[in-house]
């Protein structure tokens, strides 16, 4: 087997439409070391496609979760108070999502998107988080849904994720709305829920029925 670099080069060179790539490292054998750049580079040179980083796509329960009345309690405070305020309200939050297994994985302004690996842990930390914040003098809002999303790092996305935020845009003020998904897997948990209707949810096909927790 050839290992020298200039021999490689040189045989490379005598063989048409040859790629000579040099990877870094000391190993020679293929199968040594770091054997998925090398892959990779065979798959790009056979197929002419170098792809891209790969999603897992996982079934997860979505939590969104916003306080109502913000921008209207932000200007009766002024922004000094009402940053210190958010500041209280995310730690509450977030004590609650360690505490139920879940995984923050965006905050914007007052809001949070967080999931979980069962719905049951998703609404009671939702139940849990209201009651938390309400000792700030705050109410928040939460949707809940439960389906199939493509993982890219802490990232989340698919359609379960956009069927959570519109769920999450129909809630009121200390009020946590799931979907009949979320209500048929957390049966026998001893969950409470009252039937909420059907609506349509922006941009996602169909009619969905939507249960409200019951305490």
């Amino acid at each position: 087997m050839d290992v020298l670099v200039d021999e490689g080069r040189w045989i490379a060179s005598q063989i048409t439409k040859a790629r000579f790539v040099e990877l870094p490292g000391s190993d020679h054998l293929m199968w040594a070391g770091d054997a998925d750049t090398i892959l990779n580079e065979v798959e790009a040179f056979l197929t002419g496609v170098r792809r891209g980083p790969t999603s897992d796509r996982v079934l997860t329960t979505v939590l969104f979760t916003d306080i109502a009345g913000s921008t209207e309690r932000a200007a009766e405070m002024g922004d000094h108070d009402w940053a210190g305020l958010i500041e209280r309200h995310h730690a509450a939050i977030r004590r609650e999502l360690n505490r139920f297994q879940g995984h923050e994985v965006d905050t914007a302004g007052d809001g949070f998107l967080a999931r979980f690996d069962g719905p049951a842990r998703a609404v009671r930390c939702a139940i849990a988080a209201g009651d938390a914040v309400r000792a700030l003098g705050l109410e928040i809002r939460a949707g809940i849904h439960t389906g199939e999303v493509e993982l890219f790092g802490d990232a989340v996305r698919g359609l379960a994720v956009h069927i959570g935020a519109r769920v999450a845009a129909l809630v009121e003020p200390a009020e946590v709305l799931v979907t009949s998904t979320v209500k048929d897997l957390v049966a026998g948990s001893g969950l409470v829920f009252e039937d909420a209707g059907e609506h349509e949810l922006k941009g996602v096909p169909g009619r969905w029925r939507l249960y409200r927790v019951v305490k």
